[in-house]
């Protein structure tokens, strides 16, 4: 029987100590909803008492509402000056309404005299002291043995002292945490077994820093060698360079080790992606799309020799189905893409053509010209489906709207700041004319406005379309006059969209950055009313 690996996720409260993340407590609630439906067997809400988030967050928080996972408070052993009854952060811990307290402490020698000024010994004995005082008022109080893994190369008897005090306490699990982050995994594994010999398995826990990229590596060979409990956050999010990633841990545990261990008893590993995509948005971080098992481009496919493997059996270029994780295979279209990536993309978007097509060879030459002037396909899927379906008879898009003259936008000088820009647009729309004129913030804002005020008395659907990002680059493109680059060079431009059902992007080039960003813009409006044409 694969042996259960319980998974404790410090989000909240080691994710919250990245430079870049300030969780609100709105934020810090739904992340936990999520967590408990993933399945993670502990979810660390934070150090009550230490700041107004965190006390507010334990106040509003029901455990009670959580179908799997149980609720722990962070905090420290108590302050030497005072006794354990007397020490606010244990009685924060103790009255926050968590059912596990997990507090840390020092078990290296060094730490104890020079962080804290106390003796070795009056350092094991506040130890056990602070585990005993809240294993009395809490049901489970893990203990976070901080820099045990380079206190242990200095001192390995102190070290296990340290352990020994807190299991004496009465504590439930002992979590070695590598808090710098730079050990190695054998470094991991040898004293992971060393402890393995003074107190049983199922206590010892580990938690990895990623200072060395090596947080999931170290979490993965701890259990190798013996760990029972794995300590992490979504998308590796912490402290300097990050906790180990539980978005890489969960799968390899359960893809790659499933003879020999298991974990997420309580939820699902199909939610793994959306659980990391929810905590990147709330986290309002940009997403790592390289990112193993749930990141955008994890399952994404670009060399054509590449696709016309994954055609025949797409286990040839993945070592998982995408599927499991709750991710997507993706096939790009660029430059280095042939006619394989184009049948497989069509073949995904649910349309008919057969391998011997010629409409294959001539989207190919239509996507590698556009390719060699700057277009990203690869980044804008909608722009190529658009591309695919003007080579398809049987799937033309419908002329939603003509430009018939070109827009012209001149900047204001007024004191209304809708003003600054004023962008007009003359369309041939189902065969009436529509002049309109809209001022905005900026070009885009002021010709997306303009484009709208045409185009809904035609299509009301598009009420709800909104764009939602907005990206200018600046190419060299070889074989033009300006290809060196400067104020002279092509510009590419890409608009994400969005709708109440799905988003999407489209992609414009040209010197001019109004045109490249038009090009971008109606191509966007377009794919969405086809998609409403299509009934999707």
């Amino acid at each position: 029987m694969p042996e259960t690996i319980l998974l404790y996720d410090t989000t909240l409260r080691d994710g919250a100590q990245s430079e870049d993340i300030q969780f609100s407590t709105a934020d810090k609630l739904r992340i936990a909803e999520r967590l408990d439906r993933l399945g993670i067997d502990y979810i660390e809400g934070g150090w009550p008492g230490a700041n107004a988030v965190d006390t507010a967050f334990f106040e509003q928080v029901d455990p009670s509402s959580f179908r799997h996972a149980k609720l722990a408070a962070f905090g420290s052993t108590h302050h030497a000056s005072v006794l354990p009854e007397n020490d606010k952060t244990l009685q924060a811990i103790a009255s926050c309404g968590a059912s596990v307290a997990t507090i840390f402490g020092k078990t290296s020698a060094d730490h104890a005299k020079i962080a804290l000024g106390i003796t070795k010994e009056q350092n094991l004995q506040i130890i056990r002291n602070s585990v005993a005082w809240l294993k009395q008022r809490m049901g489970e109080v893990i203990f976070d043995a901080e820099h045990f893994f380079d206190g242990y190369l200095l001192d390995p008897e102190y070290a296990l002292a340290a352990l020994d005090a807190a299991r004496n306490g009465g504590a439930d699990a002992l979590v070695l945490c590598d808090t710098n982050g730079g050990n190695l995994p054998d470094t991991v594994s040898r004293i992971i077994r060393n402890v393995g010999e003074r107190f049983p398995r199922e206590m010892i826990g580990i938690h990895a820093h990623n200072d060395c990229e090596l947080a999931v590596a170290n979490s993965l060979a701890a259990v190798e060698a013996g760990a029972r409990h794995v300590q992490g956050t979504m998308n590796g999010v912490g402290e300097r360079c990050g906790n180990a990633n539980l978005c890489s841990v969960i799968p390899n545990l359960l893809m790659k080790c499933s003879d020999r261990y298991t974990c997420l008893a309580g939820g699902s590993l199909s939610l793994l992606k959306q659980t990391a995509a929810f905590v990147t948005d709330t986290a309002n971080m940009s997403p790592f799309h390289r990112q193993p098992f749930v990141g955008d481009s994890a399952f994404a496919h670009k060399g054509g020799v590449h696709v016309s493997a994954i055609n025949k059996n797409a286990s040839l270029y993945e070592h998982i189905d995408p599927a499991s994780v709750g991710n997507t295979r993706r096939v790009l279209m660029t430059e280095q893409g042939g006619k394989s990536n184009i049948f497989a993309l069509a073949r995904n978007l649910g349309y008919d053509i057969g391998k011997d097509d010629p409409i294959l060879a001539e989207l190919s030459e239509a996507i590698k010209d556009k390719s060699a002037l700057g277009y990203d396909y690869a980044a804008a899927e909608a722009s190529v489906e658009l591309l695919l379906l003007r080579h398809l008879p049987q799937q033309p898009v419908p002329d939603f709207f003509r430009l018939l003259r070109l827009f012209t936008v001149s900047s204001k000088t007024v004191a209304d700041p809708e003003q600054i820009v004023e962008a007009t647009l003359k369309l041939d729309v189902r065969g009436q004319q529509a002049h309109t004129a809209a001022g905005g913030q900026g070009p885009v804002h002021a010709l997306d406005k303009a484009l709208r005020k045409a185009l809904l008395p035609f299509y009301p659907e598009i009420e709800d379309m909104r764009l939602i990002d907005y990206k200018v680059r600046v190419l060299s493109v070889k074989g033009t006059p300006d290809a060196d680059g400067g104020t002279a060079s092509y510009v590419r431009v890409l608009i994400e969209s969005s709708d109440s059902r799905c988003s999407w992007t489209t992609v414009g080039v040209s010197y001019d950055i109004i045109d490249a960003s038009w090009q971008a813009l109606s191509e966007s409006v377009i794919y969405h009313l086809f998609r409403r044409y299509r009934g999707l």
